[in-house]
């Protein structure tokens, strides 16, 4: 809001003696002052510098690679970079050193772009480096590569607007005839006021095919051809085919980028040899130490970089026992190893800046390139018209070469000989000037026929041209064949290798877990206690609820991943750190409520499965059993539930772990006994098997409970030893009887 205006007159003062002059206030809207001195900076910004436009370059980019063209760099040796970068300056009104930045990112030394467009000698830094500083351009050499055939073909036939220099003593291109996307395929970031733009660099290869099957239609699937941008620096990049989607329809989004590594034995190392695009070797350091002081990385022994004339490489050296994978994931999560690359499309189309996904560009490059082969076109098309207006006049002096010499030998002045001739042979003032100017020694009857038998040439070619003009097909047809033969000449490999991101395992942050010894009880009602060693001597006795009693009790530790399974053919999968340290005196964790359990389900069975060696054998009231291998509940996922962990053919009767074969004694309700080798069964395939029958059990009984032989209070071993399976066992005697034996269920 404006200030209300002071109508009071100004009071007289005294300014460094002088009297007599008015210090007067002018006031004005703040709109009015942004719209007439804010405004045309920022339209400056956006159309004259940071935003790039159809061509791919920005202005700073146009203005070097024609003065290094016009210097003739494309054909010819190179030359120091300050000839360069002065040249420049007739156009861009810049410092040397803003110009001479610019040249050192379009240079292959420095390894910024894909495709480079100058061809360097000396040091020009590197994208991925921070720190390695270029060298002074008064020591580097340039000149243009030869993909810049390409930017500059056909620039002089009229194929773009020409447009004054900053002095108006020269001009300079508004834009380059770019033969393929470039737009596409060069990486371009700037940041110009209220808007930016940041483009990600796309495989030439790629982007020519699918420029080449989308001018033949229109629908065409983008995807399948364009499969993922492309960088100079290599590493992998995670696909996800929606946020693709989003950035090729939309023209924003991001995907993420991870650096590749690889793990040397022989040295107990790790070798970082690609970085994402957005991030630089010392960022990275500067992570991974500030990680290391704050003791979240302690696997680490020493991290340097070891970037040398081979390229980039980053070494870690372990600690001994330290799982590279894991470490790697830390570092995924914790550092720049593992970026995201925000995409922008903004581009100035016409002057105006506008955000478009993948199909818009190349809509927009296509009618731009088809109004540059058109212009080209007419532009040959109309020195062909010239020069057959030429050799029709020639034509008419064949008729009567003596008479052409006779007029201009009879011509008293120079000034006459042109309007003789044009009345001697009723031709026009250009086609006289030309007869003027042949030679004396082509003055010749030979020499005139030749020039006249053009005529049927360049009539052909001039209705082939305007016939071309005529037809659109035919115009693309120009377009595509160019677009191909780029394609050829300096298609390259994708340098960014594409993962899926349904491949890989989900990287999570792991917490810095304590590990330390502990207890773990469970009962049959399913309620769970993790105690220290300290709190379980100090403590008095396990408390249950009433008519609950121990199922089971181990001594392992904190990190200890644990397996649950329930009466629902179901095993969830948790580690000893998930629970709280407790007392004796609690009851403890109820499982059914901690890990979510379904309605009426509840744990039977709790397995330790440490390194995943061993098996688990399930019996099964019926009297069969299935022995399965305890790899099989291994996951490459996170996931804390499985279904279809035992057969649901006949209800459980107990499970047992076992790392190695050993003896089991099984008993029923009948009172029989039955003592057999696990040796006897095979592991089965899947973990739903039925299994084997291994006690013959009448109907009316079923098997109740498993122990291992050494846990019981049998004596007479003989008497239930099975040799082979199924078997009946034999009546339990008295002298083999415990005092009290307690069953899984």
């Amino acid at each position: 809001m404006a200030k209300k205006k002071n109508t009071e007159t100004p009071k007289k003062k005294n300014v460094e003696g002088v009297e007599g002059l008015h210090a007067a206030v002018i006031q004005q809207n703040i709109t009015e002052t942004l719209e007439t001195n804010y405004m045309p900076y920022a339209m400056s910004v956006i159309v004259s510098r940071a935003i790039p436009e159809i061509d791919g370059f920005k202005p700073s980019h146009r203005k070097l690679l024609y003065t290094m063209y016009k210097m003739g760099l494309l054909n010819g040796g190179r030359t120091k970079s300050a000839n360069i970068v002065g040249q420049t300056m007739r156009l861009n009104p810049h410092g040397d050193s803003a110009i001479y930045e610019t040249m050192v990112r379009l240079a292959r030394g420095c390894e910024a772009l894909l495709h480079p467009f100058v061809d360097s000698k000396g040091n020009f830094g590197k994208v991925y480096s921070r720190d390695m500083a270029y060298a002074a351009s008064r020591y580097t050499e340039a000149k243009l590569e030869s993909i810049c055939q390409e930017l500059f073909r056909d620039i002089d036939s009229d194929t773009v607007d020409f447009v004054d220099n900053y002095d108006n003593t020269m001009k300079e291109p508004s834009l380059l005839p770019t033969t393929f996307p470039n737009v596409l395929v060069s990486n371009n970031t700037g940041i110009a006021v209220g808007m930016a733009s940041n483009i990600c660099g796309f495989n030439l290869a790629e982007v020519c095919k699918t420029t080449i099957e989308y001018i033949k239609d229109p629908e065409y699937d983008i995807m399948s051809t364009l499969l993922a941008p492309d960088f100079p620096t290599g590493g992998q990049l995670i696909y996800n085919e929606q946020e693709i989607h989003n950035i090729y329809e939309t023209g924003r989004g991001s995907f993420k980028l991870k650096a590749k590594w690889r793990y040397v034995k022989e040295g107990n190392l790790i070798e970082i040899y690609e970085i994402p695009y957005t991030t630089t070797v010392e960022a990275i350091l500067d992570k991974v130490t500030k990680l290391f002081k704050e003791g979240k990385v302690k696997e680490i022994a020493d991290m340097r970089d070891e970037t040398d004339l081979g390229g980039l490489k980053v070494t870690i050296d372990l600690k001994r026992g330290v799982d590279p994978d894991k470490l790697m994931q830390k570092l995924f999560v914790h550092t720049p190893l593992m970026d995201s690359f925000p995409c922008n499309f903004n581009i100035l189309v016409g002057g105006m800046p506008r955000v478009m996904g993948v199909r818009e560009i190349l809509e927009e490059w296509t009618a731009w390139r088809y109004e540059c082969v058109r212009r080209r076109i007419f532009h040959t098309l109309s020195q062909k018209k010239a020069k057959l207006h030429l050799l029709l006049g020639l034509k008419k002096i064949l008729l009567d070469i003596d008479k052409a010499i006779r007029i201009i030998r009879e011509t008293e002045t120079e000034a006459e000989v042109v309007p003789n001739l044009m009345i001697g042979f009723g031709i026009d003032e250009i086609q006289a000037e030309y007869i003027a100017e042949i030679k004396l020694r082509n003055i010749n009857r030979e020499y005139i026929l030749k020039r006249v038998d053009e005529t049927a040439d360049l009539e052909k070619e001039i209705a082939d041209l305007e016939d071309t003009l005529k037809t659109k097909k035919r115009v693309m047809n120009i377009i595509v064949k160019e677009l191909e033969s780029v394609q050829k000449k300096y298609g390259t490999e994708r340098k960014t290798e594409i993962i899926y991101d349904e491949e890989i395992p989900v990287i999570k942050e792991e917490k810095q877990i304590d590990d330390y010894a502990v207890n773990l009880f469970l009962s049959k009602e399913g309620y769970f206690k993790k105690i220290t060693p300290l709190s379980l001597r100090m403590g008095g006795d396990q408390k249950f609820k009433e008519g609950d009693e121990l199922s089971q009790n181990f001594e392992t530790t904190n990190t200890a991943e644990l397996l649950f399974f329930t009466n629902r053919q179901q095993v969830y999968k948790a580690h000893a750190y998930d629970f709280d340290d407790t007392k004796a005196s609690v009851l403890g964790d109820y499982l059914p409520s901690k890990l979510s359990m379904d309605e009426g389900e509840n744990v039977v069975f709790m397995c330790l499965p440490g390194d995943s060696k061993g098996s688990l054998i399930f019996f099964f009231e019926n009297g069969k059993a299935a022995r399965v291998e305890l790899s099989a509940y291994d996951t490459k996922s996170n996931r804390k539930k499985l279904t279809g962990a035992y057969s649901d053919k006949s209800p459980l009767a107990a499970v047992i772990h076992i790392t190695e074969d050993v003896q089991l004694a099984l008993y029923t309700t009948e009172g029989r006994v039955l003592i057999f080798n696990t040796a006897l069964m095979a592991p089965k395939t899947t973990r739903t098997a039925q299994g084997v029958n291994v006690m013959t059990i009448k109907p009316k009984y079923k098997l109740c409970d498993v122990k291992v032989l050494e846990n019981t209070a049998i004596t007479n071993v003989a008497r239930y030893r099975a040799r082979n399976i199924p078997a009946t066992g034999a009546l339990l005697k008295d002298e083999d009887k415990e005092e009290q034996q307690t069953s899984l269920l």
